[in-house]
């Protein structure tokens, strides 16, 4: 079973550093992600196939651990696993969510957060790359976002297929 709270806890312990049992990338919005998912107890599985599945080894991962594109599509269509359902809004999301973001609305989605709290309905972000706690979901503030910016919203399903 996905344990948010675990999720959000791990968000909230390193937002601002690295863990030093994990790769750092330059770009390490979803490595972090994955992290959080990690301590959630989402499950690995595809190894060694880095096109396949979602997963950390020693020395190799798959691409949906580490980059937002390739999440979007395993979070999108994986049946083994960790599984996830698309919302339609950001509202619907709880704590241990997952948004992807194509701020350039050029079909490459480029950065993905995990949801860590809310404002009433409003879901607040934790993430890497430019390290951010609690922020707002929609990143209107950031210098990547455009008025074009397209966001994929993942409820995480709360049990392993």
């Amino acid at each position: 079973m996905y344990n948010r709270e675990a999720a959000v806890r791990y968000a909230e312990t390193w937002w601002n550093s690295y863990n030093p049992a994990y790769p750092k990338f330059d770009d390490d919005c979803t490595n972090f992600v994955s992290q959080c998912l990690r301590a959630g107890g989402a499950p690995f599985w595809g190894s060694p196939d880095r096109e396949k599945g979602w997963w950390l080894g020693s020395d190799k991962w798959s691409f949906s651990w580490s980059t937002a594109h390739s999440l979007r599509w395993y979070l999108a269509g994986s049946n083994k696993g960790m599984t996830a359902t698309q919302v339609s809004s950001a509202e619907q999301l709880d704590i241990g969510d997952v948004i992807v973001y194509d701020f350039q609305n050029d079909g490459r989605y480029d950065h993905s957060t995990i949801v860590t709290a809310k404002d009433g309905a409003i879901p607040l972000v934790n993430a890497h790359t430019f390290n951010t706690r609690h922020r707002h979901w929609a990143y209107k503030d950031s210098y990547a976002s455009t008025p074009e910016a397209r966001y994929i919203f993942f409820k995480i399903n709360d049990y392993f297929a």
